[in-house]
């Protein structure tokens, strides 16, 4: 009887891309510093807004969105609800695609 006969089938499993999965907090939020003075304006909000995109795409990968094709603009947005940060832009949830597509 060969040896694949004897072993027993593992039970099948259920990919998280299949249902959601519940987003982990951190245990503790970053110490927060504050932001280098005498830039442009505009040098703020891009800054703030890459921090955004980031978070969000984090988040997005831990709850099984690993394509940018996954991500809608609506996804997005509803995860940005679930970690309870504002809804993002339409420019911020293209920032969030292309971090996805570009960190494969």
């Amino acid at each position: 009887m060969p040896a694949a006969a004897l072993k027993p089938k593992p039970l099948p499993t259920q990919s998280t891309a299949k249902r959601p999965v519940l987003l982990e907090t951190p245990c503790a939020p970053v110490a927060k510093r504050p932001l280098p003075p005498g830039r442009p304006r505009e040098w703020y909000v891009t800054h703030n807004r890459r921090l955004k995109a980031m978070r969000l795409a984090i988040a997005l990968l831990d709850s099984g969105v690993y394509l940018p094709d996954q991500a809608s603009d609506e996804t997005i947005r509803g995860t940005a609800e679930l970690i309870g940060i504002h809804p993002p832009s339409r420019t911020t949830c293209h920032m969030v695609r292309s971090l996805m597509r570009h960190n494969r």
